[in-house]
């Protein structure tokens, strides 16, 4: 046998072996994977075969027509902890989105590479960050401590807050999908710049940008540690004019679920369960639209 086949065989034992320990490699990182995977998915089927078990079993008509129960007291139930949420939401919510569409539409269509456009954007991120007890404790300041009472308004005001980045983040996004040949067109017809925004590229992307809306609705609605310091909690029913303590839902999980009472430990399971549900309904819509996004 010559050199040169004898140098051919060792080189072709060589990739073997490199071959055999690159699927070697290849097959650990995919079990170490898939371990890793199965783990989260266990704990998360724990956490939520719980909920729905302890959700349940304090769930009755009571929960949806009565009022929160005071100490020591039997029955009760948190129609107006709902009602509260739903009222809290729906501020946050409808402050939040021509707040975020209008800005997200200036980042896309106007701003894109300017620099209060840059400016805007890194504050965005910022607050997209930001740890949401620190938004309460800033309109606790601006808000509370000046109306010198809790108010379901700085509770509305600091969910707005929270909203307003996830919408800006979308809108923007979604505005960047579309193409820039229907905006030409727009143009080329001698529509001015806010008809094509407005009858051309807000069409174009209303699926996408109402998937943002009701993901910073789902992102806002499980919210705790904001409202405990602007609209906190109450057992009765809200004022008319939202003044003095909310009550919602997150707080009222959060102090019934740490109180030596039976009935209300029992309560706060099912308000756990019923935003767990509400968070998943508005989930599934906003992959719903997006998946109805054109293009996609």
């Amino acid at each position: 046998m010559d050199a040169y086949a004898r140098a051919t065989m060792s080189e072709g034992a060589r990739w073997g072996r490199v071959r055999r320990s690159r699927q070697l490699r290849d097959r650990a990182m995919k079990a170490i994977c898939a371990l890793f995977t199965a783990l989260g998915a266990f704990v998360l089927g724990w956490i939520l075969l719980m909920l729905i078990v302890k959700g349940f079993n304090g769930l009755s008509p009571a929960v949806f027509t009565e009022v929160t129960p005071g100490p020591g007291t039997e029955g009760g139930g948190i129609a107006n902890a709902i009602v509260g949420s739903l009222i809290l939401t729906f501020l946050g919510i409808i402050v939040a989105t021509p707040i975020g569409v209008l800005a997200g539409t200036y980042l896309a269509e106007f701003g894109r590479t300017s620099l209060l456009a840059q400016v805007i954007r890194f504050v965005n991120d910022v607050l997209l960050s930001a740890p949401s007890i620190l938004i309460g404790l800033f309109v606790y300041a601006v808000m509370v401590q000046p109306l010198g009472s809790y108010s379901g308004w700085a509770g509305g005001a600091a969910l707005a807050i929270i909203a307003i980045p996830v919408i800006v983040r979308t809108t923007e996004d979604m505005l960047s999908l579309v193409p820039g040949s229907l905006r030409e067109a727009g143009a080329a017809l001698g529509a001015p710049m806010s008809m094509v925004i407005t009858k051309i590229t807000w069409r174009a992307s209303r699926a996408g940008i109402l998937t943002g809306i009701l993901l910073a609705t789902a992102r806002i609605s499980g919210e705790t540690a904001p409202l405990l310091f602007t609209a906190l909690n109450n057992n009765f029913w809200f004022r008319a004019d939202l003044m003095g303590g909310v009550s919602n839902l997150p707080v009222m999980i959060y102090q019934f679920a740490l109180s030596p009472y039976e009935n209300w430990r029992d309560l706060a399971w099912a308000g756990a369960l019923l935003i767990t549900l509400a968070i998943l309904v508005l989930s599934i819509v906003a992959r719903l639209l997006f998946k109805r996004e054109p293009g996609r």
